[in-house]
C-alpha cells in the first residue's frame, strides 16, 4: 500500500490555502500569481521569499476539498467573491490586449513550452509525483492512473503549443490572406473527472491564439487544478492565466459577463443549457462538451475476447466515471451467452480500493449524489427485469459492494428501453447489456438517445456500414471511440463545437479574411 506522504508540498499562486497535513495540522500560505514556488510540510515552513502577506481566512468564504475515499478533509481555498471575478476579468482584459495579444506566435509558444518544461526538467522535489499523488487523493483515481494523467498532460502541453501555433499561422487565400485572430478573454469550466487532462486540451491552444484565460475549475478537485496550473500560470507573464475557485456561482458570473468572449465548458448536458441561455445576450463562442451514454453493438462476427475485454475496460476506467464510458451494449442475439460469460469473467478481475491500495483498478464515486445516481440505475434495472452477471442487489455481500464511496463493477443484462441504463449517463462502474436479432434494431436502439458522443462497433462485415449509420461525433471499429489524429466532437445534445487537432484549436480564434486588391 502507499502511503500518505508526510512530506507533502504545495505551491498556490492564486488564493489563499489551508493545506492539511496527515496529523490535522496545517500550514497556510497566500502569493500571488507572479510569485515563485515554494514548498511546505509537515517538517518545514515555507521560505519567506515565496510569500505575501499571510490573508486571514476566517472571515473568507472558503471552498473544501475531501478525499472522496475516506472523508478526509484535504484542504480549503478561498471561494471567488463578485469582486474576484469582476476584477480577474478585468485584468485578463487589460493583459490581453496590452501584452499578450501583441507578442508573436513564437513568442506565445515558447511562454507555455517552457511553462511546461520547467515542471519536466526542474524536478528535484519530485513534484511530478507529489502532484500524482494529490490528484489521487482528490479525484480518488488509483496512484498508477493519476501519474498517467499527470505524465499525459505535461507531454501533450509543449506539443499542443506547437501544433496550435502552426494551425494560426495566417492562411494565403486568392486575393489576399485568412487570418486567426484571437477572442480576448476565454473562460474554462472544467470537470473533476480528469480535472489537469480536460482543462489542459482546452487550455493550451486558447493560450497560443492570444487569449487570456479564467480558469474556474470543479469545485470536486480544485486542490490539484490550483497546485498544477498555478505552475503554470506563475510560468507566464501576470494574469494571462487565472485561477478562480468555487461552485456554479463562479462559472455564472463568468459566462454572463460582457467582456469574457468564449466559453469552453465540459459537464452536464443541464449546466450546458444554462451556459448556452446566460451566453445567448452577448452572443458568446460556445464549446461544450456535454457527456455521453456511449453504446457499443457486437456484431456475430466480432472477437469475442477483444470486444469482451474492451467493454470491461471501457465501461469500468476511472470507476466508470467518463464521458466516453461504454454504459450499453447491443450483442447479436447468437452470440450473447458467450459474450455474457467472457464480460462476466473479466470484469470479476477488477478490485475495488482506495488511491494507494495495490492493484486497485476502481476507486471511489466522487461524492453521495453521484453514488446515489449510480444506485437508483441500478435498483431501477432489478425492478425491471435486469439479470445481474456481475454484482446484484440480492448477493449476500451486496452491502459491501455498493456501501459509499464504492460502487463494485456491475453488469446488467436483459437491458429494456424502459431502464434509466438506456435512457440516461449513469457515469459509474455499470454496463447493461441486450440481445438483438438484426443489426438495424441494434443500431436504432443504439441511436435512439439525446447523447451522442461517442460509438463502438466489433465486428468485419458490414461493420463500417454500422458505424455510419451511428449517430455519434466519434466512433470506434474494433477499437475505442476518439483518438486517430480527429477532433474531440460529439453529436446531438453532446457536443456543441469541437477541439482538438488543428481545427479545433482555430475555435478559440476569430478568422479573419484581409482581401487586397492588386
Amino acid at each position: 500500500m502507499r502511503g500518505y506522504s508526510s512530506r507533502f508540498h504545495l505551491a498556490l499562486l492564486v488564493s489563499s490555502t489551508r493545506i492539511f497535513s496527515p496529523n490535522n495540522s496545517f500550514k497556510r500560505f497566500s502569493t500571488s500569481s507572479c510569485c515563485g514556488v515554494g514548498t511546505v510540510s509537515a517538517e518545514t515552513t515555507l521560505p519567506t521569499e515565496y510569500c505575501s502577506s499571510d490573508r486571514d481566512m476566517s472571515n473568507k468564504r472558503v471552498l473544501r476539498s475531501h478525499n472522496p475515499a475516506t472523508g478526509e478533509l484535504l484542504g480549503e481555498l478561498i471561494f471567488a467573491s463578485i469582486d474576484d471575478v469582476s476584477a480577474a476579468v478585468q485584468n485578463a482584459r487589460t493583459v490581453q490586449k496590452s501584452t499578450w495579444s501583441k507578442l508573436t506566435l513564437g513568442e506565445r509558444a515558447d511562454f507555455v513550452i517552457q511553462a511546461y518544461q520547467s515542471l519536466i526538467q526542474n524536478d528535484e522535489n519530485n513534484t511530478q509525483e507529489r502532484l500524482s499523488e494529490l490528484l489521487a487523493m482528490e479525484m480518488g483515481k488509483d496512484f498508477r492512473r493519476a501519474q498517467g494523467e499527470m505524465r499525459s498532460a505535461l507531454q501533450s502541453g509543449p506539443y499542443l503549443a506547437k501544433e496550435a501555433a502552426q494551425a494560426f499561422e495566417p492562411v494565403p487565400i486568392r486575393s489576399g490572406r485568412q487570418y486567426f485572430a484571437p477572442l480576448g478573454v476565454v473562460a474554462l469550466i472544467t470537470p473533476w473527472n480528469y480535472p489537469v487532462m480536460m482543462a489542459n486540451n482546452l487550455l493550451v491552444p486558447a493560450l497560443i491564439a492570444g487569449n487570456t484565460v479564467i480558469l474556474k475549475p470543479s469545485e470536486e478537485t480544485p486542490l490539484i487544478a490550483q497546485e498544477f496550473f498555478g505552475r503554470i500560470s506563475q510560468a507566464l507573464p501576470q494574469d494571462v492565466l487565472q485561477i478562480l475557485h468555487g461552485d456554479g456561482s463562479v462559472g455564472k458570473q463568468l459566462v454572463e459577463s460582457p467582456h469574457v468572449a468564449m466559453i469552453a465548458f465540459t459537464g452536464s448536458q443541464a449546466t450546458g443549457r444554462d451556459i448556452m441561455s446566460r451566453a445567448g445576450p452577448t452572443m458568446k463562442r460556445l464549446v461544450m462538451e456535454l457527456g455521453g451514454n456511449d453504446p457499443m453493438i457486437v456484431l456475430k462476427d466480432a472477437n469475442l475476447d477483444q470486444a469482451a475485454r474492451f467493454a470491461v475496460a471501457g465501461g469500468f476506467e476511472n470507476a466508470g466515471q467518463m464521458c466516453t464510458s461504454i454504459e450499453r451494449i447491443y450483442v447479436d442475439q447468437s452470440v450473447a451467452p458467450e459474450f455474457e460469460a467472457k464480460v462476466a469473467a473479466f470484469a470479476k478481475a477488477y478490485k475495488v480500493g482506495p488511491w494507494n491500495e495495490t492493484n486497485v483498478n476502481v476507486g471511489p464515486i466522487i461524492n453521495s449524489k453521484q453514488h446515489s445516481k449510480i444506485m437508483d440505475h441500478i435498483r431501477d434495472a432489478s425492478e425491471k427485469g435486469g439479470r445481474f452477471i456481475v454484482g446484484g442487489l440480492t448477493d449476500p455481500d451486496s452491502n459491501d459492494k455498493y456501501r459509499p464511496p464504492y460502487i463494485a463493477p456491475t453488469i446488467i443484462a436483459d437491458m429494456s428501453t424502459e431502464m434509466k441504463l438506456e435512457q440516461e449517463e449513469t457515469f459509474g462502474p455499470v454496463i447493461g447489456i441486450s440481445s438483438f436479432q438484426t443489426v438495424d434494431e441494434a443500431i436504432e436502439r443504439a441511436n435512439d438517445s439525446d447523447y451522442g458522443l461517442g460509438a463502438v462497433v466489433f465486428g468485419h462485415d458490414g461493420a463500417q456500414d454500422v458505424a455510419s449509420r451511428l449517430e455519434a461525433g466519434m466512433v470506434g471499429i474494433n477499437q475505442g471511440q476518439g483518438g486517430g489524429g480527429g477532433p474531440w466532437v460529439g453529436a446531438k445534445q453532446s457536443g456543441f463545437g469541437y477541439h482538438g487537432t488543428m481545427d479545433g484549436h482555430r475555435q478559440f480564434t476569430q478568422i479573419k479574411v484581409v482581401s487586397e486588391r492588386r
